[in-house]
């Protein structure tokens, strides 16, 4: 597992769109944090993230497919029903 910190998390990211969106939302979140002076949604952000990291790196595959399924279900496209991602997390041993 990376550790719990911003570099680690990113550089596990081997997935582009799972490192473009980290990369987006850590400049909202940074964005926030500078407005409201309120480290708790960077504690958020990170922890959130952290799961995705490890999830990447069990199975950089599966989030592949996963956002290729995204991708096919935004254009409108039949997607194949697959197991509930809570189900695949805790088979993974990865506690959401």
């Amino acid at each position: 597992m990376p550790e719990k910190n911003l570099r680690a998390i990113r550089a596990a990211l081997v997935v582009p769109e799972d490192r473009e969106a980290f990369d987006a939302g850590l400049k909202a979140v940074l964005d926030e944090v500078r407005v409201s002076l309120d480290l708790g949604a960077l504690n958020s952000f990170v922890h959130r993230w952290w799961i995705t990291a490890c999830d990447t790196l069990k199975d950089p595959e599966g989030r592949r497919q996963m956002h290729a399924r995204a991708r096919q279900a935004l254009a409108g496209e039949p997607v194949p029903q697959g197991r509930p991602w809570r189900e695949i997390l805790a088979a993974r041993g990865i506690d959401v």
